[in-house]
């Protein structure tokens, strides 16, 4: 029996979406689903902007952008961690799989995280000059494209306008907690393939793997591993894109082979050592950057492009990230990856 809504949510504060555009996300998500997203999405900007009064409240915390930049100033490290923002370093990572298909042998992955594209225009501008200088068969992006949680996007769509016409071949995405399910037909306009809590495959030489993308579970907590997966064999090679990494246990006891993230910026000021302050997630720190196994999943948490609240890095620089499937099982030293200076 299908179920009949009683009112569809509107958007509020001038984030308007077209209403043929509701339609189709209803109609590919169901109606549940974007009600969901769409309602949690307007009591965040109710709490933004009516309440303006709560100054204790979580989303107030922005107003630390002060405290941050004041702290780095009296420590004489504030342009130098404005610089380190904008030095994007490029990773190399290996995945050893023998579940991988013979034709996939060498396939490269590109993986583009947490651009935050309206707060850095220094490290957009970067990441442009390197993405003509890379070779890759297809990229991902795991979320977070704007700056803040609230408000309007436009700016960052703009910037991510930029990045994209950078980008060749298939490109593929899933939303973060920074993000509004409004975004989805623009960005799907500037050729990124959005999944929410849907697969595609990505076939080569007869063979295919599964590339399967959850909706934010971080915040939103509109993620449904079932749903998405549904449709992969459970033999296949599959890859799980989720904008945080809090859902490695689900995504290992589905089985799959690989698992995609970001959201954690790595701590974005970390102790020397890369020792970072806080991740905002609920995972073990081994998990907080970089690559990582569980229960023989292979884990790799980005630790972003851009920065939130204020565009600092310490001890932690932003990186965009060349996955290579490789068949076979792990070498022992396995679990380091690669890296050069941009």
């Amino acid at each position: 029996m299908d179920v009949q809504l009683a009112e569809r949510p509107r958007p509020r504060h001038g984030l308007s979406t077209d209403r043929s555009a509701l339609d189709k996300l209803e109609e590919r998500l169901g109606q549940l689903h974007t009600r969901q997203r769409l309602g949690i999405e307007d009591e965040r900007e109710a709490r933004m902007f009516w309440r303006s009064n709560d100054f204790f409240h979580p989303e107030k915390w922005y107003l630390s952008a002060t405290i941050i930049r004041t702290a780095l100033m009296a420590t004489g490290l504030y342009w130098r961690a404005r610089k380190n923002a904008e030095d994007i370093k490029i990773q190399h990572h290996d995945i050893h799989s023998p579940d991988l298909p013979a034709s996939f042998e060498g396939f490269t992955i590109l993986h583009l995280s947490d651009l935050h594209a309206d707060l850095n225009d220094g490290a957009m501008c970067r990441l442009i000059e390197l993405l003509p200088t890379i070779s890759y068969d297809i990229c991902v992006l795991t979320g977070d494209y704007r700056a803040k949680t609230f408000g309007s996007y436009r700016a960052a769509l703009d910037g991510l306008a930029r990045v994209c016409a950078q980008l060749v071949g298939p490109v593929y995405g899933v939303l973060g907690n920074h993000d509004t399910i409004r975004m989805v037909p623009a960005l799907e306009e500037l050729g990124v393939l959005m999944l929410l809590n849907e697969a595609t495959t990505v076939e080569r030489g007869g063979e295919h793997i599964h590339l399967v993308g959850i909706d934010d579970a971080h915040y939103y907590r509109v993620d449904n591993i079932e749903k998405a997966a549904s449709a992969v064999p459970a033999a296949g090679f599959s890859i799980l894109l989720s904008h945080t990494p809090e859902i490695y246990r689900q995504a290992a006891h589905a089985g799959f082979n690989l698992l995609l993230s970001g959201h954690t910026h790595g701590g974005q000021i970390c102790l020397p050592g890369a020792i970072p302050v806080t991740l905002d997630s609920v995972l073990p720190r081994r998990m907080g950057s970089g690559a990582w196994t569980y229960h023989g999943m292979t884990g790799y948490t980005s630790v972003g492009v851009g920065s939130c609240v204020l565009p600092v890095r310490l001890n932690c620089p932003p990186e965009i990230t060349l996955h290579r499937l490789l068949r076979g099982r792990c070498p022992p030293q396995y679990g380091r990856s690669r890296s050069r200076k941009a």
